[in-house]
């Protein structure tokens, strides 16, 4: 969602995601085999093609999620991306260019891309944008005019009532009326031509604050009405506006599975986690969008996020590897200020240099994309825990984790349904063998893990 630098805190809490009131009729979760997205937050789109070509392809993501394409306003914040000036493909992170070259080299790669979409508001304030048009509040020459938005030009400022959020201004910004016909057109239309540029998806940015008809009748309007989409809902006990109410248009961001997962691995035991997803009250599997940290909650506190260190790769270890939604991986860059915006303007020379964190290519993270794609469709068997912060489980005969969260090492001997045989443990690269009896014995170090999957047994 935007933000502007002296709303930080509200706007982490505003940008609320609602869910659908009809699940059948849409697509949920990403199509295909591969349903692990990693979000290169902020990334440049020739970086990203890279990213494509070099990792995400051969370790088995199965899209890419970039930053908004459309012009937007100047600054070197990052939450400039999330006010929009026009729908020109002319934002900091790379032109119209390369942009269909990202798509094509991604797409040659195996790799489907999800663009994220802001559709709910236009900039605030005035000047010139990143692709040279000029904008004031409620005037984007060649768009958008003064009818076309919302009568409310009050900030959002009570989440009980549906209307408030809906039609009034998210932190400031000019609240489109996506009631009018004009207005769906245009949205429609700017998501027609990423279309045109081989998008595959859409994440919705800001949800919440748009009615879950309107997005109804926005994506009926597209090219291709069945297209994935993954919508940012808020789940807020009490709320006016729930994540259950967008379902029918695609899947839905379960949020409370990332606030909870802070809260278990930092303060609670790891086997609470046994029946982790609808058993917790979240959003039906299938509809689900699921992370351990993104953007904005990396930044305002109520997730994990890189500077946990081992908690929080254990967490990515466990949303990989546990079946519930379809998990995003965030990969951003380092930040003391939250609202500074990406090193060398979104240019990513390598990973883990000028501040590029690159958690999508962390050898502990991303070995688990083949994990998950191994053992997909494959239910939850053979659950141990000891009681805290030491559990296993395993996929079917296709795969099994184990994962010590605990202060020591442990030792213990695990029972699977494994086959028989040799298999790589990918989170340390060493071999562990599986008997007859599906047994294997293995020492955990403190805050570490252990992963093997059918079909991998040299490492």
């Amino acid at each position: 969602m935007a933000r502007r630098t002296t709303l930080s805190a509200a706007l982490l809490l505003a940008a609320a995601a609602t869910v659908g009131m009809n699940p059948t009729s849409a697509q949920a979760s990403p199509p295909g085999t591969k349903d692990v997205t990693a979000v290169l937050f902020e990334w440049k789109y020739d970086s990203v093609a890279k990213e494509c070509t070099s990792t995400l392809g051969p370790a088995g993501y199965g899209y890419v999620q970039v930053s908004p394409p459309a012009e937007h306003i100047q600054g070197s914040q990052w939450w400039t991306s999330y006010q929009p000036v026009s729908y020109k493909i002319a934002g900091r992170l790379g032109d119209r260019t390369a942009f269909k070259n990202m798509v094509s080299t991604c797409h040659a790669a195996g790799v489907k891309v999800v663009a994220d979409t802001v559709i709910n508001h236009m900039a605030a304030g005035n000047g010139t944008g990143t692709g040279g048009s000029s904008y004031t509040k409620y005037n984007y020459p060649g768009l958008y005019s003064s009818y076309d938005f919302d009568d409310c030009t009050s900030q959002v400022g009570n989440y009980a009532d549906r209307w408030n959020v809906q039609h009034c201004e998210l932190v400031g910004l000019a609240d489109l009326d996506t009631g009018e016909s004009y207005v769906r057109g245009a949205i429609a239309g700017y998501m027609n031509d990423l279309l045109t540029l081989g998008v595959d998806g859409f994440r919705i940015d800001a949800a919440k604050h748009i009615d879950t008809a309107d997005l109804a009748t926005i994506k009926s309007r597209l090219t291709n009405p069945s297209v994935y989409w993954k919508q940012e809902v808020i789940y807020g006990a009490g709320e006016a506006v729930q994540p259950t109410e967008y379902t029918g248009n695609g899947d839905v961001q379960e949020f409370r599975y990332a606030y909870d997962l802070k809260r278990v691995f930092t303060n609670e035991n790891l086997a609470y986690l046994k029946n982790y997803g609808e058993a917790w009250g979240y959003l039906n599997s299938s509809a689900a969008g699921v992370f351990v940290d993104n953007h904005d909650t990396e930044r305002n506190g109520s997730t994990l996020n890189y500077k946990d260190g081992a908690t929080y790769t254990l967490a990515n270890v466990f949303m990989l590897a546990w079946p519930y939604g379809a998990p995003d991986v965030n990969s951003g860059y380092e930040w003391s200020d939250a609202d500074a915006g990406p090193p060398n303007g979104g240019t990513v020379n390598a990973c883990w240099q000028d501040g590029w964190k690159c958690q999508h290519k962390w050898p502990e993270i991303m070995r688990m994309v083949a994990f998950r794609n191994a053992t997909r469709g494959q239910a939850v068997t053979n659950w141990w825990d000891n009681g805290g912060d030491a559990i296993a489980f395993g996929r079917g005969s296709k795969g099994y984790v184990a994962i010590n969260h605990e202060s020591g090492s442990l030792s213990r001997t695990y029972q699977t349904s494994l086959p028989a045989g040799t298999y790589c443990n990918v989170q340390n690269n060493t071999t562990v063998t599986v008997n007859s009896s599906g047994q294997f014995t293995a020492t955990l170090g403190a805050h570490t893990a252990l992963a093997v999957y059918a079909g991998k047994s040299t490492c």
